[in-house]
């Protein structure tokens, strides 16, 4: 690393389970109503019990983040979708683009409709993104009455949000049931 004078090439993955527990506060949401999106990069399937892929996942997509063919902006989103009873689900670490004629095979798409997100921000180090998301499922839902829609969520990452670093800030939209 120091004779390189650089981390690009360094692989981000998860060396010890990550924190779970739930979060002592979490700062409320602001409540938007979402535009359609449509998202497209590379998916895999999770349970919610093993989703330590996901970083290497994200170092992956990396490599051609901002070469997707037809990308609007250089926000990238983390797309829960196709969840199931049994705790599985496919995530798409991916980036807005303006339709999906044009895209490579190799690239998973994923059409979000316009909605109504409760939008949390995390602006802890994304290693502890898994406490928020469990603060907002076990502790915010229920207190709130809140009920989520059935339809994606996703994690947004911001231009000022650092891959390499892990820091910069994570907002989690969810999407509530009108």
């Amino acid at each position: 690393m120091r004779a390189q004078g650089h981390l690009d090439n360094i692989a981000l993955v998860e060396p010890i389970k990550m924190d779970e527990s739930l979060l002592a506060q979490l700062e409320p949401p602001r409540f938007v109503d979402g535009k359609p999106l449509l998202v497209a990069g590379s998916s895999e399937r999770y349970n919610c019990q093993s989703g330590s892929g996901i970083p290497a996942q994200w170092q992956r997509f990396n490599t051609i983040f901002k070469k997707v063919p037809g990308q609007i902006g250089n926000v990238a989103y983390g797309v829960c979708y196709n969840a199931d009873d049994s705790g599985n689900f496919d995530y798409l670490c991916g980036v807005e683009v303006g339709d999906f004629s044009g895209l490579p095979g190799e690239l998973s798409r994923v059409r979000i409709g316009g909605q109504r997100y409760a939008v949390f921000t995390h602006r802890d180090h994304i290693s502890t993104i898994r406490r928020t998301w469990n603060t907002i499922w076990n502790t915010w839902l229920p207190e709130t009455g809140h009920a989520p829609a059935d339809a994606p969520n996703f994690e947004r990452y911001s231009e000022q949000f650092d891959p390499v670093t892990g820091a910069g800030g994570v907002e989690i939209w969810l999407p509530l049931k009108n």
